[in-house]
């Protein structure tokens, strides 16, 4: 909620104008209707927030029009007949706080003060310029929906109703940040969605005290069930579709006015590793696919690290040719294995940020000359070996196959660990830190769910829904981690 510095109390328009002193773009103008003095309101709106053609055609038009009629009534009764069809807005609101009319006003409002009746009319004439609508720019959409999630929630929220026409879709809207005031609405299927989830998310979104909801991370870090955990433990998604089909399997969305993101929950880590065209795709091809994407995610997390291992304490598990040439490579770099896989993978951690932020044409030309001239140049001058670029490289694009970007963040810190642990004690530290993973991520929960679901699901199939798809004619159930009293999908 917003944290007001000024009496709440006591509505005037000279107490609107003092809150609003400092504000070059608070407009107000004072009208007669019956051009009596008794019967005089003040109008005032934010510019800029508020539609000056809307509120010369709804709101003043119908106050002169009432002006040329004749006598018309003063305080309440005025604001009576104009509440119930004297002004051309479809939503008005009464107000007798002054806090209440000022976040009306923040929010695009247009305020009829009636300092005779100590209270006011708000009515919806929010500015419409807004970004348009326009193609995923992220998630890639092939055989799915063209329309992205934009800045404005109503917008947002009114694309997700396009994809569920059921009154079974609830929303519940608060307030979020004490200088921000910023609108957030969780979204859910009644009866599909678990019994007390919503509830318990409005819970945590309220409980946020902060200046200004500004970035995702300012929600994410105070609703999530393990904030120091480097794994991502909310869904994000700028595609409607794939924001609907999650509701559709019972878990809870939010959305922010201000981000053009959906946030979903709660979130495993086999959701992480699918995409929203993997519905779309035969059961087969989507099988293969996420196996795929598993696959990629054990190479880029132990690839490099069991390079290291292997190099410098287990040579005896490298065929005889293999290490004659790993051998002959390096003969004449200076460097230790470990020096040699570290430094590849800060560099290209560098490579990665320079790309992302640059501009688009100077960070594309970063890249390249990054990757293939100082890469082979290093190559050339003996500074590095092949196969450990070949190896760092290798890892770097299976870490890109991840459609997070957040839990490819994740791997890419926990295969510096694995590197050093590899250095440390070759293939035993190896093991001992993928083991020390696997317990991390089995203590993790999103939202009264466990975070490695369907793998430890006692019910249904188990480990087999987090690696295949099954068939649309078979998957007649929704998860068990996730399915209210309704479980059935489909008959």
């Amino acid at each position: 909620m917003f944290d007001f510095s000024f009496d709440k109390s006591g509505l005037s328009m000279a107490a609107i104008s003092e809150v609003f002193s400092g504000a070059a773009d608070f407009e107000s103008r004072a009208i007669l209707p019956g051009l009596e003095e008794k019967a005089g309101v003040c109008v005032c709106w934010v510019d800029g927030l508020a539609d000056g053609a809307a509120i010369s055609e709804d709101i003043l038009r119908p106050l002169t029009q009432a002006a040329r009629a004749g006598s018309a009534p003063s305080g309440r009764r005025l604001l009576e007949q104009l509440e119930r069809g004297g002004i051309y807005s479809s939503t008005v609101r009464r107000r007798t706080e002054l806090c209440d009319v000022v976040t009306d006003l923040l929010a695009g409002f247009c305020c009829l003060v009636c300092d005779g009746a100590a209270q006011a009319l708000s009515f919806e004439v929010r500015s419409k310029a807004t970004r348009s609508i326009s193609a995923p720019s992220v998630e890639k959409s092939i055989k799915g929906g063209k329309d992205a999630f934009v800045e404005t929630l109503r917008v947002n929220t009114s694309l997700v109703r396009r994809k569920l026409r059921t009154p079974e879709l609830r929303l519940t809207e608060t307030v979020v940040g004490r200088r921000s005031g910023t609108s957030v609405a969780v979204m859910y299927l009644e009866g599909i969605a678990k019994n007390g989830l919503a509830d318990e998310v409005l819970r945590r979104i309220d409980a946020i005290d902060i200046d200004g909801l500004l970035s995702a991370g300012d929600l994410e870090e105070y609703i999530v069930d393990s904030p120091r955990s480097p794994f991502p433990q909310l869904l994000h998604t700028e595609r409607p579709d794939a924001f609907a089909m999650h509701l559709l399997d019972g878990r809870v969305g939010v959305l922010v006015d201000g981000l053009p993101l959906g946030f979903v929950l709660p979130a495993g880590l086999a959701a992480f590793m699918r995409v929203p065209e993997d519905s779309a795709d035969h059961f087969l091809v989507a099988s293969m696919l996420t196996i795929l994407r598993w696959a990629a995610l054990f190479l880029s997390l132990c690839l490099p690290a069991a390079f290291v291992a292997i190099s410098m304490y287990h040579q005896e598990m490298l065929p005889v040719k293999l290490l004659l040439s790993m051998t002959a490579a390096k003969q004449y770099v200076p460097f230790g294995v470990a020096a040699e896989v570290i430094a590849m993978l800060l560099s290209f951690e560098l490579l990665q940020e320079a790309g992302l932020r640059l501009p688009d044409p100077v960070g594309q030309t970063a890249s390249i000359i990054g990757a293939l001239i100082v890469g082979q140049s290093a190559v050339e001058a003996k500074v590095v070996s092949p196969i450990a670029v070949i190896v760092v490289a290798l890892a770097g694009i299976c870490g890109y196959v991840m459609p997070s970007r957040d839990l490819g963040a994740a791997l890419r810190l926990c295969r510096l660990v694995f590197v050093l642990a590899a250095v440390l004690l070759g293939l035993y530290g190896l093991m001992a830190a993928l083991a020390l993973l696997i317990l991390h991520l089995a203590s993790l929960e999103s939202f009264g769910a466990p975070y490695t679901a369907p793998f430890t699901d006692r019910e249904g199939p188990g480990a087999l829904t987090g690696l295949i798809k099954r068939p649309n004619s078979a998957d007649k159930f929704r998860a068990p981690h996730l399915a209210g009293r309704n479980k059935r999908r489909q008959k």
